[in-house]
């Protein structure tokens, strides 16, 4: 299979995404300009990395809802193509209407950069399937934007539906406001479409995808991808 990691003007994840792909992961994976009107036919699964696109003016991800190329991300992922969202990507697939719910700026007022833990809830999905459920994973969060919030009724279903893939928690898997860095409801981290094939999450796998690092925990969400995507 191959990644296809869309780059907007302000990207700054978007070589962080390839580098975990194609080194990392050791998969195929290519740029894609948010000015393209196609995605490459041989892509299964398109990355909308973080960063600050269109310099985060308007609202985080708005102005780069509208690229050329996100009409084809909707189509791509409407047609069952696999899409993740990472922060800023988040941002933008809440923008496009792909994923429900808004991110708010974080509850603090102030940009939060540092490690957190996540529990991860559901590995039905392609996304988390090579992960086991209840596993935590140490990944880094680097957003003024974070706040996941949706009203009750979108909340209920994302609950009922087992849409919320990863929660924010301490090193032990347990839930408490104390470990939300931004607020978010119900300790969101990432949530996936009713059809599974649609992931955004606020933290960064990419940047915790090389033992070089020091961790590597984000690398398991690449692998799952790479091993379950059937082109």
């Amino acid at each position: 299979m191959k990644f296809g990691v869309v780059v907007f003007p302000g990207s700054n994840c978007d070589h962080d995404a390839l580098y975990a792909t194609s080194k990392n992961v050791g998969a195929d994976s290519v740029e894609i300009w948010h000015k393209d009107t196609n995605i490459p036919s041989d892509v299964s699964c398109v990355i909308l990395p973080g960063g600050f696109s269109f310099g985060d003016y308007l609202r985080c991800g708005s102005i780069a809802s509208f690229s050329p190329i996100m009409k084809e991300v909707i189509e791509f992922a409407n047609n069952g193509g696999y899409v993740i969202g990472i922060c800023n990507g988040f941002q933008i697939l809440t923008e496009s209407g792909l994923l429900p719910g808004t991110l708010l700026k974080n509850e603090s007022l102030n940009f939060v950069c540092k490690d957190v833990n996540l529990r991860v809830e559901n590995t039905n999905s392609i996304f988390t399937k090579g992960l086991e459920t209840g596993s935590v994973l140490r990944i880094p969060v680097a957003h003024g934007e974070g706040n996941y919030y949706a009203d009750e009724e979108t909340i209920n279903r994302l609950e009922t539906n087992n849409q919320i893939i990863f929660r924010y928690s301490d090193s032990e898997g347990n839930i408490t406001k104390d470990v939300n860095p931004n607020g978010a409801i119900n300790n969101i981290a990432g949530i996936c479409n009713e059809n599974g094939n649609v992931l955004g999450m606020m933290p960064h796998p990419e940047r915790y995808s090389d033992e070089m690092l020091g961790c590597n925990d984000g690398v398991g969400i690449f692998n799952s991808i790479l091993k379950y995507i059937k082109n």
